[in-house]
């Protein structure tokens, strides 16, 4: 796949990105693709590995056939390349934006060169298929007659309703916000994802026959049992939204906020207004810690630098990873490495310095007469690991420090779905309040009721959360028809 020697001929050459303090400007991407000699020379890379571990259990998780895309694209074929990256993949618009791409870790050339650009190839594949007006509304030619309600309407219930309504069935997507779209709307930012690739896939969507019904919070507004009695299947797509906390003295000051109150408001403010009505959390001239790595914390750091925030620190309570795999994360499995994010790049062009502190942890938080925040108090600790134990860390003494701080936004992670929903259909829960239901076949303990995403596997990758919507579409169908025909 690609050309025999392109490895060894072509250097690995990602997207160009916008400077750091020109981007922090607007909401825009930021991302602009290399022209199509340079990206077909990145598909060239792609060797005749023998095993492509990109699209094994280690890399893809919808199974994408990245060889063949990027051989086409090497080719210059993009028809060909966007037609196999949709037999596998209902989004690659979102994740060849979004996605950490495993692919890329599993790469076999990237055991001892710098891997192929799998997931700038992909965004390039799909880009290309919308400006050449090959993504077209895809009519069913035929009905089944079977009725399903999707609850929730990110990554994975829409990859859900869009499989179930290519099979024929009459699809209905509920969700409680005002916008489709779930994560995907609300929970990554403008700069990382255009609303406007989100509202134009949905729109395509809509014209293929799926109903949208969005302020449709059911359990609250909408009766879930009349949901359950009216349609032949439903599927349980909420998501898992249920922030974890940081229940230490002072949690309680004006000034302390969970990361997706942040970023929700902002979005919803910048859609609706361009946050011309003020109805966000505004960073403006604030001291902001952000509490927690990963995406959603660096997210956090983007939306500041954007608002104009007048210092960043990011606390992490592990230590600091490695640069390069280790002896404990050896190839193709995800290594856990230090990487500097999009927003960490901001920061350190404005403030000067990587605006991470690792291996801390929060005491509490301080305030004053009026209860508004005015700083966090910490203490460093030291890891330890143990031969067959788990790692643990204790409290390095004489290491309290107190920063300033007017906003600190906790992005800790998720517990799991919310249960009211889950409650009211008296569905089983596993050990972490997981919807339970058993992967390959995605059914509940109620017969008509499905779920998938990570309302069933809990907080991780919208490509994770396209895999589980899909193969619990073809489960839904097989249940309704007796076969089906899904991939």
């Amino acid at each position: 796949m690609g050309k025999p020697t392109g490895f060894m001929e072509y250097t690995r050459q990602t997207v160009i990105d916008r400077p750091p303090r020109e981007r922090i400007g607007d909401f825009k991407e930021f991302h602009q693709h290399l022209d199509e000699q340079k990206r077909r020379d990145q598909g060239a890379r792609c060797m005749d590995c023998g095993i492509p571990f990109c699209q094994s259990s280690y890399g893809c998780p919808v199974d994408n056939l990245i060889p063949e895309w990027n051989d086409l694209v090497y080719q210059g074929k993009w028809e060909e390349a966007f037609l196999r990256l949709m037999k596998t993949n209902n989004f690659p618009e979102y994740t060849g934006r979004v996605c950490p791409a495993p692919c890329e870790t599993a790469c076999v050339l990237g055991i001892n060169e710098p891997a192929v650009t799998i997931k700038d190839n992909e965004c390039t594949i799909i880009d290309r298929a919308y400006d050449a007006g090959l993504m077209q509304p895809r009519i069913p030619q035929s009905r089944t007659g079977k009725r399903v309600a999707v609850i929730g309407s990110g990554p994975a219930g829409l990859s859900a309703a869009d499989q179930l309504n290519q099979a024929g069935h009459e699809v209905t997507v509920y969700e409680r916000d005002d916008r489709i779209g779930g994560l995907l709307m609300y929970g990554i930012p403008n700069m990382k994802l255009d609303k406007e690739l989100v509202e134009r896939r949905n729109s395509l969507m809509a014209e293929e026959g799926i109903s949208f019904r969005t302020n449709s919070n059911v359990g609250v507004d909408v009766p879930v049992q009349q949901l359950v009695d009216d349609h032949d299947a439903v599927l349980v797509a909420t998501g898992a939204t249920l922030p974890r906390d940081l229940p230490v003295p002072g949690r309680e000051l004006k000034g302390v906020h969970f990361a997706m109150e942040f970023l929700k408001s902002n979005t919803k403010s910048l859609l609706d207004s361009g946050l011309a009505d003020g109805s966000f959390i505004d960073a403006a001239g604030k001291k902001v810690i952000v509490i927690g790595g990963g995406d959603t914390g660096n997210d956090c750091i983007g939306t500041s630098m954007r608002h104009g925030c007048a210092a960043m620190v990011n606390f992490e309570l592990l230590p600091k990873p490695a640069r390069e795999r280790t002896a404990d994360q050896p190839w193709p499995t995800y290594p856990r490495l230090l990487k500097n994010d999009y927003g960490h790049e901001e920061s350190e062009a404005v403030f000067g310095s990587d605006p991470r502190e690792f291996s801390i942890l929060t005491k509490e938080f301080l305030g004053n007469e009026q209860g508004e925040l005015t700083g966090v108090k910490t203490v460093r600790v030291k890891w330890i690991k143990e031969p067959g134990e788990r790692p643990r860390f204790e409290e390095v003494p004489g290491s309290e420090e107190v920063w300033e701080a007017d906003l600190v936004f906790l992005a800790l992670g998720f517990l799991g779905p919310e249960q009211q929903l889950i409650e009211q259909l008296e569905l089983e829960t596993d050990a972490r309040s997981n919807v339970a239901a058993e992967y390959g076949r995605f059914v509940t303990t109620h017969p008509k009721v499905f779920a998938a995403g990570d309302a069933r596997r809990g907080q991780s990758l919208v490509v994770w959360a396209i895999n589980e919507g899909r193969a619990a579409a073809r489960e839904i169908d097989r249940a309704l028809m007796g076969v089906t025909e899904l991939p």
